[in-house]
Formats: structure tokens, sequence, C-alpha cells
């Protein structure tokens, strides 16, 4: 559904009101477009004394393409850029599309000055729709508790940054674990590209990479090859993951219900993928999925999007609405890994990648069944991880906030509204924001990614 006060908002005579009455004033989001380049503007870098990854974050630059700034507190940068063959210079103040700021060397809260500066002096020259990155070290595999106490510092500093530069500008950090550091690149790319549009404010753990971990020979087609099973993609977001895994280079396998069986196959035609028709929460559903995973060659990928909402308060819930709903959007979902990675119809290396919900972090009203199965999820990712990080196997999840669907533009126009606004972009996200978090996960070079759960809500005001 179209948001027509964006278009207002940013006209003549809309951005004279907004701005006298005080009014949210969201830019249209800048989303990917095939050929344009990972980050269209410069990089300014800062870094801590003892920063650890400026070399991985000059090869990511370098490969890119882009052009970069050292801040006159990291003049250190200069001699790291120029070896990796990256275009840089000492930053006079120019206007740049990212700030990235290595922060490992941090081992002590005195010396959180660094940040300041570096962010006091940059934050007025960030364009819109900007990018800002803080690379650290996990607070929880630190030895010293002065370091894991400024390390979890830097949660607040970019949760308030994406809060506060607004313009379509969001904000990450990223932990690294030591000896992960060459497992930068598939995120660094997802977070300085428009595909991260519209996330925000989030906490993403790198570790050791997990089963096969590489560059893809085509970063524009990095699922070249691989065979991903989509549920819940007759329409909607699951529609739109069909959509962007296939244009990443992937071979999609759609499934619906058979009551979706047309808008299942107009999706498969269009993407050139196969359709399955199958009730993922009958019994039987996990072995038949095996069986087709098995005489296709096996799967690289599922993605579990199939969900449904069956909404009361809980005092006027009937017992089979809440059944139903925990079996569909979670219990099936356990069943279906359990089969697949059991029998080896998911390849090793092989990605599985869930959709929660703002709602299993923050709950609710009248969720409180969809609530706990979306919180299950994240459970479930955040448990399995280890025991399939030892089958070479990863396993996250994306919990979107508000976003453009048929399901949405069906609210009350002031529910709506709210949704639409409660957040640092005030604006409701794209299907394709989801799908694009996704396909980062479900990347080839994501194998030091597991155990994540990160929100594609435009860093919604709710929740954690």
């Amino acid at each position: 559904m179209k948001d027509g006060y964006i278009d207002f908002a940013n006209s003549a005579m809309g951005a004279k009101l907004v701005n006298a009455l005080g009014l949210p004033k969201p830019l249209p989001l800048e989303r990917h477009k095939a050929g344009a380049p990972v980050l269209s503007g410069p990089a300014l870098i800062g870094a801590s004394e003892g920063a650890a990854l400026l070399e991985p974050i000059a090869k990511v630059l370098a490969a890119i393409k882009a052009q970069s700034y050292a801040h006159e507190r990291a003049v250190q940068w200069v001699g790291v850029a120029n070896a990796a063959g990256l275009t840089t210079g000492r930053w006079g103040g120019e206007k740049v599309k990212a700030l990235v700021f290595d922060a490992t060397g941090l081992s002590d809260s005195t010396q959180s000055d660094a940040l300041y500066w570096f962010f006091h002096d940059a934050a007025r020259s960030v364009l819109p729709c900007g990018r800002i990155v803080v690379l650290g070290r996990p607070p929880e595999q630190q030895t010293s508790s002065r370091k894991a106490t400024v390390q979890r510092s830097l949660e607040g500093l970019t949760r308030s940054l994406g809060k506060e530069l607004r313009k379509g500008i969001n904000a990450q950090l990223v932990y690294v674990a030591e000896g992960a550091e060459d497992q930068v690149e598939s995120t660094l790319r997802f977070l300085l590209s428009p595909r991260s549009a519209y996330v925000s404010g989030q906490v993403i753990r790198i570790g050791k990479p997990i089963g096969a971990s590489q560059a893809p020979a085509d970063w524009n087609l990095p699922l070249s090859g691989k065979k991903v099973l989509v549920t819940g993609a007759s329409r909607g977001i699951g529609a739109s993951i069909a959509e962007v895994v296939a244009r990443d280079g992937a071979q999609v396998i759609v499934l619906d219900v058979p009551q979706a069986q047309a808008g299942l196959d107009e999706v498969a035609k269009k993407i050139g993928g196969k359709a399955l028709a199958l009730d993922i929460g009958a019994p039987d559903a996990p072995q038949k999925l095996v069986d087709a995973a098995k005489a296709d060659g096996g799967w690289d990928a599922i993605i579990h999007n199939a969900g449904i909402t069956r909404d009361k308060t809980i005092a006027n819930m009937k017992e089979h609405l809440w059944q139903m709903v925990v079996n569909v959007n979670l219990s099936t979902q356990e069943r279906i890994n359990d089969a697949m990675v059991e029998s080896g119809a998911l390849k090793s290396g092989g990605r599985i990648v869930c959709v929660s919900s703002i709602s299993g972090i923050a709950g609710n009203m009248g969720q409180t069944n969809y609530a706990v199965s979306k919180a299950g999820v994240v459970g479930m990712v955040q448990s399995t991880a280890p025991a399939l990080a030892a089958k070479g196997i990863t396993i996250n999840a994306v919990a979107p906030g508000f976003i453009e669907t048929a399901m949405t533009a069906a609210i009350p126009f002031a529910i709506r509204e709210a949704g639409r606004r409660m957040n640092s972009m005030s604006q409701g996200g794209q299907p394709v924001d989801v799908a694009e978090a996704i396909a980062w996960f479900a990347g080839p070079a994501s194998g030091g990614l597991t155990g994540n759960v990160i929100r594609v809500c435009g860093q919604s005001l709710l929740g954690a």
C-alpha cells in the first residue's frame, strides 16, 4: 500500500506544514537497484587505538570500489587504505555516505572519548539515507570486565545515533569475534548498501565460519547454483522473498497451501521456480519435504516464512486458535528442521532463515498466540544454533515490524498511521526490505552468522 504522507511531507507545501507543526518528515528510502554501486558516496573511517579490523574494512571498501576519508584521529587509515589499493585522503568536512568506526581496540570506558570526537565531528556530514556501522568485540567473549563493559556500551551509541540522525540514515553495531575477521565482507556489503534500508539499531554477531563460507564468484549473483525453499510464498512478503533470492541467482522452490495454488503458480512462473502446494502443518509434511528435496538433489537453504494469525485477547481465545497458530508458526518449523537436517536433505553448509516478528519481541495486544509462536522462533534460532553449527548449518531470523502488505492495509487508519510513524524512519517498510535481509543470511559468504535475530522495523520505538 502506498504511503501518501511521504509524498505530501516532501512536497513544497507539505514540507512547510509538517515543519510548522513539528510532524514527522520521512524521506523516501533508497533501495537496491540493479547495477547501482554498493555505496553511493564516500565513507569516513574512524578508529580507536589498537583497532583490529581496519585491514578487513579496507579490503571490503576496495572490493566495492568505494572512496574513503580518514578522520584526523584515525590517521592510520591512510596507510592501510593505500595498501589495499583504496582511494583515500584526509577528511576536511566533506559530505559522506557512510561513517565506519572500528571500536575493537576500546578496552576501558575512559577511552570512549574516541567515539565522541568521531561522531561529534561527523554527525552533520552524513548524506540522506546514509549508513553508520560500528564494529566491536563480543562483550561476552572478553576476559577483561572493563573491556566487556565498554564494548557493551556501543549498543547504546548505535541505537541513539539511529534515532538522532533521521533523514533515512541507519546505524548498526557489528560484534566480530577474534578469529572471524575474514568473515565481515557479507555483512558490510549488506549494511553499507541500500539493501539494508529499513534495518536500523541492530546488533549483529559474526563468529568463526560454520561449514562452507566463501565469497561468491559474482557478488551480483551470490546465490547462483543454490536451491532454496521459501514457504508461504504465494503473496506478500513470501513472494518478495522468492523474487529476491531468485534475482540473486537461486533456483527457488515456492511452497504454500493448496488453496493458494493460483498465486503460487504465478510466483513460480514469474521467477522461473518450482511450485509445491503443501500444508506444512500436516503431520506428514516434513517427510514430504524430505522426499521432494532428495529427489531434487538436496536443498541449500530453507526460508521459513509461512505463518498465520488468529487474533483474540487471551480471555476470548478458543483453544483451537491457540493450537493452530503455534503449530503453523513454530512447531512445524521445528519438525521440518529436524527432518531436513537429520535426513541430509538440507545440505551441509546449508542455511535456515526464519521469519519471527516484532510481536514476538515486544508483544502485542490481542496476539498472545502469535507472540508466543514468534518469540518461540527466536528461542529456536538461539537454542539450536550450536547443534546445527556442528553439522555445518547456520540458522538466523528476521523480525519484521510494520511492513506495507495487504494485511496492514486492512488495519484501521489511526492504528495504521501509528504503526508507520513509530520508528526512526517514520514510515512502514516494504516486503523487499524483509527479503533483502533474508537473502543476506542465506548467502554462501554468511557462514560467520548464526543465532542472530535482526529486526527489519526501521528501528521501531517498541521493544528492545
